[in-house]
């Protein structure tokens, strides 16, 4: 994400300097087309530009708060919270500007978990995975609803979906998608072998509710 953003501010300070250049300037149809990609990523360089201002902030007054003086550490401390406050606001609008769109921002998602190779080694981790994603959600205040599973004698999980609501549960939980492996010596092990075990994992925003008006010409009975 930080090299993506880093390579976009790149790119602006690029334009910024190309609109200034007498070659681009007289050109119209170019000095058009510059200012046209400019314009489209202003927003987003000039919230990235802010950040990294806010991150250098923080990182100062981090070090202030480790000073001998104890004034200076009583003033860091005052100021610290505010400056991470408003650092994690801004991270949170760069995603959101970045990854995801509106759908970022939606406050229910549903997450596949699926047993992958492995056997029931495979079915137990994707138990794991589901007990820990609800742990997660319980901390985050979000609400968690088994949609549909398939259990495995030994307890895990053949495949489970849940669905998740909460402020910001897209947000993060987006990230999850793909697969996940483990390596670990499994409790029915009886030689202490290392089993390597695998599942996949699938979140998608859920569409929001629409109200949809019919009126009686609409339809047929």
């Amino acid at each position: 994400m930080r090299e993506m953003l880093e390579e976009k501010l790149a790119r602006f300070q690029e334009l910024e300097r190309m609109m200034s250049d007498p070659a681009v300037m007289s050109d119209s149809n170019r000095m058009a087309s510059i200012a046209r990609e400019h314009g489209s990523m202003a927003k987003l360089a000039t919230k990235y530009r802010l950040f990294k201002q806010l991150a250098k902030e923080v990182t100062e007054v981090r070090e202030m708060a480790e000073s001998d003086d104890p004034d200076e550490r009583e003033l860091a401390e005052a100021e610290l919270p505010d400056l991470k406050k408003r650092r994690e606001k801004l991270w949170e609008e760069l995603l959101d500007a970045t990854v995801g769109g509106e759908d970022a921002a939606r406050s229910r998602c549903v997450m596949e978990i699926r047993a992958g190779t492995g056997g029931d080694e495979a079915a137990l981790f994707a138990r794991d995975l589901y007990e820990m994603y609800t742990r997660h959600a319980e901390m985050k205040g979000w609400k968690t609803e088994v949609m549909d599973a398939h259990p495995t004698e030994l307890g895990g999980f053949k495949e489970i979906i849940v669905g998740f609501a909460g402020e910001g549960c897209y947000r993060e939980l987006q990230y999850e998608s793909g697969g996940h492996r483990v390596q670990r010596v499994p409790e029915t092990e009886a030689k202490g072998r290392v089993h390597t075990s695998a599942a996949t994992v699938a979140v998608l925003p859920e569409p929001e509710d629409v109200e949809v008006d019919l009126k009686p010409d609409d339809y047929e009975v």
